[in-house]
């Protein structure tokens, strides 16, 4: 196996996928123990590398798409070509992370077949070298697709789990200072009601029938957490729940290294299907997850106390905006997924 001392890694992808690449990171470390390893990622996603044990150093690249993006992606050249690395490995087969180890002259450049969708791309003619992803994308854990990229380069057989960075003491006082909002509280409880796009978004007639039903049967104190640009969706379906349950909306109020600090004071997460789903694996709260569009066997969070529930419909996974589906406005995905159903798997842990 050959060797490389300063490594470059591409995750210009979401949340939920960067936090899934520390799997392999986990392999790549244990394969290069004393290689330098910087991570390339988005702004937004900083906190869930920065201080990961598995990682020396995190490149932000901050681009837009048009105006503005030519300079960013020659900033970006000058800066990899002046920290001579010898590996490029991509998480991603976007155009964007390839062209920029190309341009910066890396020269080893290795990436995917594919990794998202299963359609051949000409961006694998910018690597040096390509590893071949031939299992069925869908039926198989994402993390454990990011792994096969680096067992591919490497040739290791073992597997991983993602790896959080731990809470800093500041995440600490700040879970405590939130929770101590909640009333008293034999259960703690903890909500994510919003996802990235509609078709993995529940209910909130939903999300207010399992709330009041739960709160009916226990003594237990329910937060939402969630972006900034969730609070009023969150505030809505905190209406829906009625005034008789007391809720607080914590959207927009916490920083993602805050998320584990909150999280392992709870007993209970209830969630759809997004990055913070993810990052709640790695603490091993007990959890229920709620799945619409998307294929549970792929994006089911890597935590032995997990519930994934999905109606696993036949046009699922599928690649419709809300408005075009063909059960529109009442989805298939997501209204059969029932109350009852949710209700029953978190009574199975309190």
């Amino acid at each position: 196996m050959k060797t490389y001392r300063n490594i470059l890694v591409n995750a210009l992808v979401n949340l939920g996928d960067v936090v899934l690449t520390t799997s392999a990171l986990v392999l790549l470390r244990r394969a290069y123990p004393e290689a330098r390893i910087t991570m390339l990622v988005k702004p937004l996603v900083r906190e869930a590398v920065e201080d990961n044990p598995l990682i020396d150093e995190v490149l932000l690249f901050d681009y837009k798409h048009g105006e503005g993006t030519l300079s960013a992606m020659r900033s970006m050249v000058r800066e990899l070509r002046a920290r001579h690395f010898d590996l490029s490995l991509s998480f991603d087969r976007k155009l964007r992370p390839a062209l920029l180890a190309f341009l910066a002259r890396i020269p080893e450049r290795v990436g995917p077949s594919r990794v998202f969708s299963p359609k051949k791309s000409r961006v694998t003619w910018l690597y040096t070298k390509t590893i071949p992803i031939t299992h069925d994308l869908d039926a198989t854990l994402q993390a454990e697709t990011y792994q096969e990229i680096v067992r591919g380069l490497t040739g290791r057989e073992d597997h991983a789990v993602p790896v959080f960075p731990a809470p800093l003491p500041a995440n600490e006082r700040k879970a405590e200072e939130l929770l101590a909002r909640l009333p008293e509280a034999e259960k703690i409880i903890g909500l994510c009601v919003k996802g990235t796009f509609p078709l993995k978004t529940w209910p909130k007639e939903y999300f207010a029938e399992t709330v009041q039903s739960l709160a009916k049967k226990y003594k237990a104190a329910f937060y939402i957490i969630g972006a900034p640009g969730d609070k009023d969706y969150a505030d809505e379906v905190m209406e829906a729940m009625g005034g008789d349950v007391r809720v607080e909306n914590f959207c927009g109020e916490t920083h993602l290294r805050d998320l584990p600090a909150i999280l392992k004071r709870s007993d209970l997460f209830l969630t759809v299907d997004t990055g913070a789903t993810h990052i709640a694996a790695t603490t091993g709260i007990p959890m229920v997850v709620l799945y619409g569009c998307t294929p549970v066997a792929r994006w089911k969070p890597i935590n032995d106390h997990a519930i994934a529930l999905s109606s696993k419909e036949p046009c699922c996974p599928c690649t419709y905006r809300a408005e075009e589906c063909p059960s529109n406005p009442r989805p298939n995905c997501l209204y059969h997924v029932t109350p009852k159903e949710a209700i029953e798997a978190v009574e199975r842990f309190l």
